[in-house]
């Protein structure tokens, strides 16, 4: 398997990896500059030489990936006899600079809902490297001209659509998803609100919609939900900035990608 389809396969899998590659070579050395491996947390593809350098470079990258580390890191390596190695002696006679670049898992963003805000704000997400979920009732919404804009999007878009129960693709979504409520249709925000909070694996849960609306959602959520108060908080409403108060579908959207962004901050990474 090349790097390349290695890199690809932690990204559909969403488990974090290193890339390695040999940055430098000085002298003698196993592999060339340029050479790759990848590593998961139990697996690892390609290689950079094999021996200590290898195998030290594969302890650091899985030390990287349980501990979430996002900076890339540089390791250098004497490969003669007179240094000490943990994983025995190289002694080619060259150095070697090796990049560990962590490969976090993509955040995932699921945004339900694809009028005139949701394509707004497809259209802002779909620049950052995210998995990109677009779920509608109505095809139309959906239909490729429509969503033309979003062609050379840097996410992966994901189009979903659920002519009877949109709140199904809750399930289907991957761990840890932001979920953006804002359907054309206020009895479908309820449902999704409520098989959101049902749905244990996701992260934040937003609502778009005004202090009445949310009002009548919170008694409906604790009174034939059954939901306590403390998981009826989970869902944020309003979304966006509050210090933005235009209505206007597009600034609404870059409100709503802002708070997101820094949701995303307060995460770390």
């Amino acid at each position: 398997m090349t790097w390349i389809a290695a890199v690809a396969r932690l990204r559909e899998r969403r488990e974090p990896g290193v890339l390695v590659t040999v940055a430098t070579v000085r002298g003698h050395a196993p592999r060339e500059a340029g050479a790759k491996l990848v590593v998961g947390r139990s697996e690892t593809w390609g290689s950079i030489g094999g021996g200590n350098v290898e195998a030290v470079s594969i302890d650091r990258a899985r030390e990287l990936i349980e501990a979430g580390k996002t900076e890339p890191e540089l390791v250098d390596f004497a490969l003669n006899d007179k240094v000490t190695n943990r994983h025995g002696v190289q002694c080619c006679g060259g150095t070697v600079q090796v990049l560990l670049e962590p490969l976090p898992v993509v955040r995932a963003v699921a945004v339900f809902g694809a009028g005139h805000v949701g394509l707004e704000l497809a259209r802002i997400l779909a620049r950052q490297d995210l998995e990109l979920h677009l779920v509608d009732s109505r095809a139309d919404l959906l239909a490729e001209e429509r969503l033309g804009a979003l062609a050379d999007a840097v996410a992966r878009v994901h189009v979903h659509h659920t002519p009877l129960l949109p709140e199904e693709v809750l399930g289907q979504l991957p761990q840890g998803t932001h979920v953006l409520i804002m359907t054309h249709d206020h009895a479908e925000d309820a449902a999704l609100c409520d098989a959101a909070l049902r749905t244990g694996h996701l992260g934040s849960i937003g609502l778009i919609g005004s202090a009445a609306k949310w009002a009548r959602f919170r008694k409906r959520l604790s009174t034939e939900g059954g939901h306590e108060d403390a998981v009826i908080d989970r869902i944020k409403t309003p979304i966006g900035l509050t210090e933005i108060s235009g209505k206007d579908p597009a600034t609404i959207a870059v409100s709503v990608a802002a708070d997101l962004l820094r949701t995303f901050e307060a995460e770390g990474g």
